[in-house]
């Protein structure tokens, strides 16, 4: 390889690792944004909420970054193969961690006004779905970091129980509003959390899809099912 070659190689590997990492501080942030925005409702405690507005900016400034670096990326060096696959997985996760957060910020305008009002002992029932959630997105991301295929595999069944559970709550909720209609305000915001719980299941299992293409230029999505409408 000649010392151009090698500089070009060398100057690839060093802006693919920064676009990595870029990847995964959004990982970080997107998983703190959404255990606050869950603390916050559970908790009632709305500066939580509140901090989860706030922290979505700079998840936005992530995302645009990474896509202005992977675009970047591609029209410098024209990366093929297992490289192009690693620049525009990269692009993708970034867009899917950047909706996880945006549900982050309903779940905790939600609990604010929620947090508002008297405490329902309904709010319970959000506690499976969001365990549910949480354990998805965490696999998707341990699939992107460490090119966990078969864990990969995995994530949109876990995906398919976790619809199971919001539908069996949304049913609950819709029950006592016909039951208690002095709390129909409150238990419409609780279906809304409930659905942003399944969005984030359906975000988490698109990365862990775009993992799975990346490591083996195999596209999986639709192959086992009908994928939802996002």
């Amino acid at each position: 390889m000649s010392e151009r070659s090698k500089h070009i190689s060398s100057s690839f590997d060093a802006a693919l690792y920064n676009l990595r990492n870029d990847v995964l501080m959004m990982s970080s942030l997107t998983d703190r944004m959404f255990q606050t925005a869950v603390d916050g409702l559970l908790n009632r405690e709305s500066d939580l909420c509140s901090q989860v507005v706030a922290d979505d900016d700079e998840i936005d400034i992530l995302e645009k970054k990474v896509d202005m670096d992977g675009i970047n990326l591609l029209v410098r060096f024209q990366p093929v193969a297992s490289d192009m696959r690693e620049v525009i997985s990269a692009m993708k996760i970034s867009t899917s961690l950047e909706r996880i957060a945006d549900q982050s910020v309903t779940i905790a305008r939600r609990a604010k006004r929620l947090n508002a009002r008297p405490a329902t002992r309904e709010l319970a029932l959000l506690e499976p779905p969001y365990r549910s959630a949480l354990v998805i997105f965490r696999d998707s991301i341990r699939a992107f970091a460490d090119g966990d295929c078969e864990h990969a595999r995995t994530l949109k069944l876990k995906d398919r129980e976790l619809d199971t559970l919001v539908d069996e709550v949304t049913e609950k909720l819709s029950e006592r509003v016909a039951q208690e209609s002095e709390f129909v305000t409150s238990y419409l915001d609780l279906i809304f959390i409930a659905r942003a719980f399944e969005r984030i299941g359906d975000n988490s299992a698109n990365i862990a899809e775009d993992s799975f293409w990346r490591d083996q230029a195999e596209d999986i999505r639709h192959s086992y099912g009908q994928k939802k409408e996002q």
